[in-house]
Formats: C-alpha cells, sequence, structure tokens
C-alpha cells in the first residue's frame, strides 16, 4: 500500500478508477480499502436519500453511500447490480456504490488539473481535480469531501 510519502517522493499517484453514471471517477488507492458486491442492505429509517442503507462485511457493519444520489443522478435503470468501494473515514467503514470498477492508474501528479470552471457543481463539491486522459476527464474524487457531507447529513 502506498503512503503519502511515496506518492510525493515518486511523483505519482495510483488511482482506482470508477464509473458513476457514464463518468469516469478515481479514488486515490491509498484510500481504498477493498471493493465488493453489497448484498442484503438494510434501510436506515430517516436516514437521508444518498444513505442507501447499511450492511455487514466481514464481521463490520458498513454504511453504504449511493454516490449516484451524492452526485444528483439518476438511479441506475439497467438492472445490474451495484459495486462498491469500501473507504474508512473517521474510524467508521463506508461502501461507496459506484456502477462499475475499472483499472488502476498511475498517474503523474503534475498532470492532475484544479477543477475547470465548466465541471458540474454537483461534482465539483466532491473533486479534488482532475486528470485528463485519451478522449476523457477523470474526476478525483476526494473521499474525505464525500464524506464529510454524508456525516454531516447524519448528524442532521
Amino acid at each position: 500500500m502506498t503512503t503519502k510519502s511515496d506518492e510525493v517522493q515518486s511523483g505519482l499517484t495510483e488511482y482506482v478508477t470508477t464509473m458513476i453514471g457514464g463518468q469516469l471517477f478515481g479514488l486515490p488507492i491509498s484510500r481504498v480499502q477493498d471493493v465488493f458486491m453489497p448484498e442484503r442492505l438494510t434501510r436506515v429509517p430517516l436516514a437521508s436519500a444518498d444513505v442507501a442503507g447499511v450492511l455487514n462485511l466481514r464481521g463490520r457493519i458498513v454504511t453504504a453511500i449511493d454516490m449516484r444520489s451524492r452526485l444528483g443522478l439518476p438511479k441506475k435503470e439497467d438492472g445490474r447490480p451495484a459495486m462498491a468501494v469500501g473507504v474508512e473515514f473517521r474510524g467508521e467503514s463506508y461502501g461507496l456504490l459506484i456502477d462499475t470498477i475499472g483499472e488502476v492508474l498511475k498517474l503523474a501528479n503534475d498532470t492532475r488539473e484544479v477543477n475547470p470552471v465548466n465541471l458540474d457543481p454537483r461534482m465539483a463539491k466532491l473533486a479534488g481535480g482532475v486528470h485528463r486522459l485519451d478522449g476523457q476527464l477523470m474526476v478525483v474524487l476526494d473521499v474525505d469531501r464525500v464524506l464529510e457531507i454524508s456525516a454531516e447529513k447524519l448528524a442532521a
């Protein structure tokens, strides 16, 4: 597993790529604990719409966050089950529900750009920059921003 100091020294960051609503996103691999297929989600009464529920993952209670809902996108209608990327925030386990998982990309830190002014505001709130790839824009998800907003909603 890479650490922040490894990333700074090498000038590279590894990203786990995901697709959500047809948009390519990257999560720093240093923040990803596991990738899994969520089963038997239990709804949480009175939780916000982006909290899909909770599940038991190898003895841990994991809060599942529906990234489509977080991004203001319509529900997935292709019938394929969602996948989840397991992350941790403030000692709690979360599963970010995504459409599909992609490959791991190792990208130079100096090719990462600030959010473009025309980036959808819902994405911009959660993005920590972008990488321009061959014909595609990869939005870098800032896991802390994604879960900070969710934690605020849970507390409200």
